[in-house]
């Protein structure tokens, strides 16, 4: 008991000090403290989690981060549509389920394609990360079926990137159903915006040894 309560303060501590610091000193902080432990008492393995137990901190960190600056911008530029937000030493991108499927399908639109296949450029060209490909729908129909949906649509958007080039080897997906919101499921304009696809974007391994040896 006495472990969690620590681990949880220690996750508080670091989120609340991230929001004075800049983006290469928000990744130094959280592997200063570990990642891990961070990690495990913010998400229950979803992405927040994923990106802090993957941050390892100190001055590697600190390259790791100004190098995700890069590619954020870049993702930034190339899909204006969905949300890119720096986490850590990593980043989260959100993609809109409302502009990207029809209700309750997982074929992506043909509208929505070309942002999708923008986005897979940029991947391309950061071939040292690891990409976690989340789905996430808002209440309206049972468990089963939004987990059903979920799913669906995280393998759909992780084999749309495979057949944009996307090494395979660098994606993972999860689905979660109805049960991780990002906002209370109390109106229209709320579901909309639970109806999502999130991607955790962090270092692999070749990339953190790079930043260790400064080579990065």
């Amino acid at each position: 008991m006495r472990k969690s309560i620590i681990i949880a303060l220690s996750a508080s501590v670091t989120l609340a000090a991230c929001a004075n610091m800049n983006r290469e000193q928000q990744g130094t902080l959280i592997g200063g403290i570990g990642g891990a432990a961070v990690g495990a008492a913010v998400s229950d393995g979803s992405i927040w989690g994923v990106l802090a137990g993957a941050a390892i901190g100190g001055l590697a960190g600190n390259r790791i981060g100004a190098h995700m600056d890069e590619q954020a911008k870049e993702l930034e530029q190339a899909v204006p549509t969905a949300e890119v937000n720096r986490v850590g030493e990593g980043i989260n991108m959100t993609f809109p389920a409302a502009l990207m499927f029809k209700i309750n399908s997982a074929e992506i639109s043909p509208q929505y394609r070309d942002d999708l296949a923008a986005a897979a450029e940029v991947f391309k060209r950061y071939p040292d990360t690891n990409i976690l490909i989340e789905g996430h729908t808002d209440d309206t129909s049972t468990d089963e079926v939004n987990m059903r949906v979920s799913k669906a649509r995280a393998e759909s958007v992780s084999d749309f990137f495979v057949s944009q080039g996307v090494d395979p080897a660098r994606l993972d997906e999860m689905w979660y159903g109805e049960s991780q919101p990002k906002y209370p499921n109390d109106s229209e304009a709320n579901r909309s915006k639970n109806r999502r696809v999130e991607l955790a974007i962090y270092a692999n391994e070749e990339m953190k040894q790079a930043a260790r040896e400064g080579t990065l």
